[in-house]
């Protein structure tokens, strides 16, 4: 045991969220103490993010600046970048101690140990599949309304631009007891809303000791029998995993949200082809509507990536048409960053910087006119199930909430109860958030 603290920064993702909440509880059982101040901690891990080249960087600008004001901490980077870069790191960062892969967070204790013991670097960056959820334990401590629960890992899929087939390895899925044992684990501590988390979360496939196979619809099914569960959520999802198992889920379960993000990266045929995602603008079209026909008030989310190499002028406005058509209600936009040992680097981009800020631009500003109008068409109403998450600690008459479509919504009003879902009507809105006081 220890009496040093610790204190961890997680960049990118909510699968990388949901991991770093396995890694507190592995150092706070293993005698740490859970430090606010980065700069106070003995221990720092870093769970790092390789999606986007301006996320890896960050990284390393963190280590820096805590590093010039005390460079006598153990530094531990984890995560994709550490996939990534594996014994490079300690090349570019003489400070880093430790060096961990997404699989073999569980491993980080002991290595800890090692590197104090020996004062030797130590790295592991090995698959070690589904052994890490062997490790979750039981926690004790209140858990938020809404709650991450990672049920599905890696990717067979190899789009050109992605590198998570290098850092998180093959697709892999939890076993559906392990994922009911948690689920309870986090209703007993107050949750009442359930996000399922995946790389490819809707390829999710696991098969019982009596021969069961399960995909996430049966999942979601066996996930509702649990009374306490008011909501479930799914992501991220991949159009070609989208069957109609599924869409008819959410016309039929009532504890499944209308509201589902489902990234399309670009609306060109062309350019689909060249991302190897491996279907047509007219397919993704098609599982919109059918999940309309299944589900008329859904909603949907989704991710762009602008200037992937070769986009023209015409792949670009083919991805405006598609917004057109679909109104997507949230969204995602980037600028295509390139990954070292992806297939999308090998491929020549002449497109220059700033014609690719001007498209994003664009994109971003249609994105948000469409969700104006989508929040702007809740004003003066009253919505009937706000999942309240959280009270003000600044203004304790406000409260903070989220819709069944994902909006954020501030609520004025007195001793409503967290993990409630209430009433509320809506006085105004921006294209982010909804405001309004309680319905009665």
């Amino acid at each position: 045991m220890t009496n040093k603290s610790f204190f961890i920064k997680s960049y990118g993702c909510q699968m990388n969220e949901y991991d770093s909440e396995k890694i507190t509880s592995l150092l706070l059982k293993d005698g740490y103490s859970n430090s606010n101040d980065i700069n106070e901690a003995d221990l720092i891990v870093f769970n790092t993010c390789n999606i986007r080249d301006k996320a890896a960087q960050k990284v390393y600008s963190d280590i820096g600046r805590v590093t010039k004001k005390n460079s006598d901490k153990t530094i531990a980077l984890v995560g994709c970048v550490a996939q990534a870069e594996n014994e490079e790191i300690f090349k570019k960062n003489k400070y880093v101690d430790i060096v961990l892969g997404p699989q073999s967070y569980h491993l980080l204790p002991k290595m800890i140990d090692a590197h104090n013991e020996y004062q030797k670097k130590q790295i592991n960056t090995d698959f070690i599949i589904n052994e890490k959820f062997d490790f979750i334990h039981e926690e004790k401590s209140p858990k938020g309304v809404s709650s991450y629960i990672t049920i599905q890992e890696g990717c067979d899929k190899f789009c050109a631009f992605c590198v998570v087939p290098f850092t998180r390895g093959p697709e892999y899925s939890r076993s559906v007891i392990n994922i009911v044992e948690e689920t309870k684990s986090l209703l007993n501590r107050g949750t009442r809303e359930i996000v399922l988390l995946g790389q490819n979360v809707n390829a999710y496939s696991y098969t019982d000791e009596m021969s069961m196979t399960y995909n996430i619809s049966k999942l979601i099914d066996e996930i509702s029998k649990l009374d306490d569960v008011k909501r479930i959520r799914y992501t991220t999802s991949h159009p070609n995993n989208m069957d109609h198992e599924l869409m008819r889920l959410h016309g039929s379960n009532e504890k499944l949200m209308p509201f589902l993000h489902l990234p399309v990266q670009s609306g060109s045929n062309e350019i689909l082809k060249n991302m190897n995602r491996k279907y047509t603008v007219d397919e993704y079209k098609k599982i919109i509507d059918n999940l309309k026909d299944y589900c008329p008030n859904i909603e949907i989310s989704s991710d762009f990536i602008i200037g992937f190499p070769g986009e023209t002028e015409k792949d670009f406005q083919e991805t405006l048409n598609l917004i057109d058509y679909v109104q997507f209600k949230q969204s995602y936009s980037f600028i295509y960053s390139e990954r070292p040992g992806t297939k999308a680097a090998t491929i020549e981009d002449i497109t220059p910087i700033e014609e690719k800020k001007n498209r994003l631009s664009i994109l971003q500003k249609k994105l948000e006119g469409i969700q104006l109008k989508f929040n702007t068409s809740f004003c003066n109403t009253n919505i009937s199930n706000v999942l309240i998450e959280n009270q003000s600690q600044s203004n304790p008459e406000y409260y903070f909430g989220r819709s069944t479509f994902l909006q954020p919504v501030y609520v004025k009003a007195k001793n409503l109860v967290v993990g409630d879902i209430v009433p509320i009507g809506i006085e105004t809105c921006n294209h982010k958030s909804l405001y309004g006081t309680i319905s009665h």
